[in-house]
């Protein structure tokens, strides 16, 4: 899987949890993050370079998007010109938080580029369910997580302003329509009050990736096999194996440098062979 940096994350805690046999690589795009302010050309373009590093460099059987924007950028091209079955966020948060509302209005905060392209609009309405949806982006957001800042004063005031016009529509359910916000999810909730579910898409997403690989019959069974974990980033290693252990646990112990180089990190570590991450 890859995001833009650390919050994707939250899909790979899940996915560890669900799939403890599954070997897992992840990518964080952290020398050219935030995705949510860039073009979403710019953002097709990094999605199509991981992907493709994904499955040519560590032979992916599967690939997940773990990236709102990168998933709002359109993932019609990387399912043309891939192999392998491509998994999104966006389409299992908006189910879970369609069937979470018991008024009918519900709302989504996500990046400028991710609300601003419609996808999450279309995708609710794709489900048919009487909903009325409230959007707002949240810019800011994904920069705090990314300085490892989830509480405080600022990011509370920071949410305070951003989440006004959801709070005004007296919404029930709020999908958080970016996986970096699970990590703020404390100070979401305290703005929103009791009356609002918060909704995060990464454990409806690892249930989603363990149906696909079910049904393509590739789905490892059982527990006697603990699968492997790789984290890979663009940016600093350092400092994504620091962050990064402190947001999903002990299974992040190192970090290894992408795009990796013919004799790089995916080499030193033994190449994968593919079709068996």
């Amino acid at each position: 899987m890859f995001d833009s940096g650390f919050g994707g994350l939250t899909v790979a805690r899940a996915a560890i949890d669900l799939l403890p046999s599954e070997d897992l690589v992840y990518i964080g795009d952290t020398g050219r993050y935030p995705y949510g302010s860039k073009p979403l050309t710019d953002v097709q373009s990094f999605s199509r370079e991981l992907a493709h590093s994904l499955v040519d460099d560590y032979g992916a059987k599967a690939i997940v998007v773990a990236c709102n924007t990168a998933t709002a950028a359109g993932l019609d091209e990387l399912r043309a010109e891939l192999d392998v079955p491509i998994i999104d966020v966006i389409e299992p948060g908006v189910k879970a938080l369609v069937t979470t509302t018991t008024t009918g209005r519900v709302g989504v905060i996500g990046t400028v580029g991710t609300v601003s392209s419609g996808a999450y609009v279309r995708a609710v309405a794709q489900t048919g369910a009487p909903v009325t949806l409230t959007s707002a982006a949240c810019p800011g957001f994904v920069e705090f997580v990314e300085r490892g800042q989830t509480t405080g004063d600022e990011v509370t005031v920071l949410a305070e302003r951003l989440l006004a016009p959801i709070r005004e529509a007296d919404i029930d359910a709020l999908l958080l329509g970016c996986t970096h916000y699970p990590f703020l999810a404390r100070t979401i909730s305290d703005v929103m009050g009791l009356g609002v579910t918060l909704v995060s898409s990464a454990d409806e997403t690892a249930f989603a990736v363990q149906r696909r690989l079910a049904d393509l019959g590739v789905l490892r069974r059982g527990h006697c096999r603990v699968g492997t974990h790789r984290f890979a980033s663009s940016g600093d290693i350092d400092e994504f194996r620091d962050l990064g252990r402190q947001l999903l646990g002990p299974e992040l112990d190192r970090t290894e440098r992408w795009p990796p180089s013919a004799s790089g990190a995916a080499g030193s570590a033994g190449h994968v062979v593919p079709g068996t991450t």
